[in-house]
């Protein structure tokens, strides 16, 4: 009973996140592929965060992760859009599009078909700040939602590991 909303899977995440975020003076901005906006709306749900919250792209269509968030074709044609290079590039084209202190992005797929060539569950989460750039790989299973879901999730924890200086599983090469 009462007025709580019941808890979403990312909100203690988002609310961290934003804390963290606040304490340093520094801003978010999200470039979202499988997550759909997800992300961005976990994270606008924190009271405050329009402090530190300067927009996000949904990029679903790759010509739009080309033309909007200045991902490189020929990035696109030798790893695909499901790749840790994409998902670095979307994540550092979105922080160069807004001016943001940091970009995260989430490219993969959510199902339920597989896409080039990679399986449901296959996903990549990217992160660009002032110190460089990383790419975290998941393996994740269930459905559409519960993927989308659990990206969220681990994308905020990435960002949050990084804005404290936690750094997390990371991809080699990407910074």
């Amino acid at each position: 009973m009462g007025n709580r909303s019941p808890d979403r899977g990312g909100r203690p995440a988002a609310s961290a996140l934003v804390d963290a975020l606040r304490e340093r003076e520094a801003t978010l901005a999200t470039a979202e592929s499988l997550t759909g906006g997800r992300l961005a709306a976990l994270v606008t749900e924190v009271p405050g965060a329009s402090a530190v919250y300067v927009g996000g792209v949904v990029s679903y269509a790759t010509a739009l992760k080309v033309a909007l968030l200045d991902v490189p074709e020929d990035l696109v044609e030798r790893y695909g859009v499901v790749s840790p290079e994409c998902a670095g590039a979307m994540a550092r084209g979105v922080r160069g599009l807004t001016g943001a202190t940091y970009g995260l992005s989430t490219t993969g797929v959510a199902g339920p078909d597989e896409q080039e060539g990679k399986p449901v569950g296959t996903v990549y989460v990217g992160v660009a700040g002032p110190d460089g750039e990383s790419a975290l790989a998941l393996e994740l299973v269930g459905d559409r939602a519960a993927i989308q879901e659990r990206t969220c999730r681990e994308a905020l924890d990435a960002l949050l590991g990084t804005v404290r200086g936690n750094l997390r599983r990371e991809e080699p090469g990407l910074g």
